[in-house]
């Protein structure tokens, strides 16, 4: 049974439909088709779907599209910002999540950063695809039935090809050539990075596997204050909404998410995969250290060293790993490269403050969660970058140089590009430098 249409109007005069159900933290969701078609979708799973189950879950059709009002023309991110005011203004509740997919999530952002006061937390699925640019949109007036079934294709790379139908039909049914390629058009011109840089709430952006949307997208989370990053599986349903339910702090009906890192919420306390920012420590020729001291000796300011820094990890946002690190070193993840930075700048003085002296690199990437512990190649290029380290300095990859250029008080230093072992790729390195 189909939930029930409803409608609210905007500022200016635009009929735009939605539909709630059920109950639970509310989420207000902003999908790339139309909601009709959403509900009858009986194939496979679907984000709303996955999110519908725990929450109160409110989804509405942009204009132009679906039961909203056809004969529109302004497809502009005000127009959209619009669309999302009229819809929040039905929602009982005083904030709620707001969660948006593909071209939607430029109006969404925006949003966000208008009305902080209404929203608890943002979401972004797949937030910088780099399919979509102007050149689509023509393609998409020129042969709207190819255009549509490349769409479904990206959404469902590896099918099932019943799915990729109902994605195509979907888009069909929900607009025509001619408002798809405006929308896409607004997208594409939309300045994201002037947009993400103003969201004040916590973000989590769902990017996908390919390097180049999620480069993109990994530029878009260093810019966001506040903001969390989830590796998932194009057409997977399950890892978007299982991570943004968690995201949320509501127990998920799917386990498998992608979420990196710690945060406020227990979001992460189950993770099995996911994108990470690493900091490793390790002390300085320990093993040196351990035959002139001796082991007792060596032991009492090692544990009590290794006892800070873990301190120092949580301080600054992050989580120590409980599990074995290789050497005597200490491992942490973080959501934020300028809170990891902030914390390898902690451990500096920490080991300035002991006899013993500190190797610290930092790197970020995919890795693997296995209960107490984080593996993976991202793991293994942050221990070689620590390895680099002189001590007392911090050096970082150039991913997390990247992520953190804008967003920490620091400068960098470059050291070039060195051949680490067991990793194929040579890795440019940068020392870290604070400022006065």
């Amino acid at each position: 049974m189909e939930p029930q249409i409803q409608y609210a109007r905007t500022d200016d005069g635009v009929s735009i439909a939605y539909t709630t159900t059920g109950d639970g933290p509310p989420v207000l969701y902003c999908p790339s088709h139309s909601i009709s078609m959403q509900s009858r979708r009986s194939d496979t799973t679907s984000v709303g779907r996955e999110l519908a189950a725990p929450t109160s879950f409110t989804t509405f059709d942009h204009p132009g599209i679906g039961a909203s009002q056809r004969d529109v023309s302004d497809f502009s991110l005000d127009a959209q910002v619009r669309a999302i005011e009229a819809v929040a203004a039905r929602i009982a509740d005083d904030r709620f999540t707001l969660v948006a997919t593909t071209t939607g999530t430029a109006g969404a952002a925006l949003y966000a950063a208008r009305h902080p006061d209404r929203v608890r937390a943002l979401a972004c699925l797949f937030p910088a695809p780099p399919l979509f640019t102007e050149l689509y949109a023509a393609a998409m007036r020129e042969d709207w039935s190819l255009a549509r079934r490349r769409w479904a294709s990206m959404a469902f790379p590896d099918g099932p090809v019943s799915s990729q139908r109902w994605y195509s039909t979907a888009i069909r049914e929900s607009m025509t050539a001619e408002v798809a390629a405006a929308y896409i058009e607004e997208f594409a011109r939309a300045d994201l990075r002037e947009i993400y840089r103003r969201i004040p709430v916590p973000t989590l952006l769902c990017i996908g596997q390919a390097e180049q949307s999620g480069g993109a997208a990994l530029a878009l989370a260093s810019l966001v204050p506040d903001c969390r990053v989830a590796v998932i599986s194009a057409g997977v349903a399950a890892e978007p909404a299982a991570a943004i339910l968690e995201f949320m702090g509501v127990a998920a009906a799917q386990p498998n998410t992608a979420l990196h890192g710690e945060s406020s919420t227990p979001a992460l306390a189950g993770a099995a995969r996911g994108t990470a920012i690493i900091l490793f420590t390790d002390i300085v020729d320990s093993t040196g250290l351990t035959e002139r001291m001796g082991d007792a000796a060596f032991r009492a300011p090692s544990r009590a060293l290794d006892e800070r820094v873990r301190a120092a990890i949580r301080e600054c946002g992050g989580t120590p790993v409980a599990g074995k690190v290789l050497g005597d070193g200490v491992m942490g993840v973080f959501t934020s490269a300028a809170e990891a930075i902030d914390a390898a700048r902690r451990c500096v003085e920490l080991s300035a403050e002991s006899e013993l002296r500190l190797h610290i690199g930092l790197h970020a990437g995919d890795v693997i969660r296995e209960a107490d512990n984080v593996y993976g190649g991202a793991v293994n290029t942050a221990s070689r970058i620590c390895g680099l380290s002189t001590p007392g300095e911090v050096l970082v990859s150039q991913t997390i140089r990247d992520l953190a250029r804008t967003s920490a008080d620091v400068t960098f230093e470059d050291r070039g590009e060195h051949a680490l072992k067991g990793i194929e790729d040579p890795v440019r390195v940068f020392a870290v430098r604070w400022r006065p």
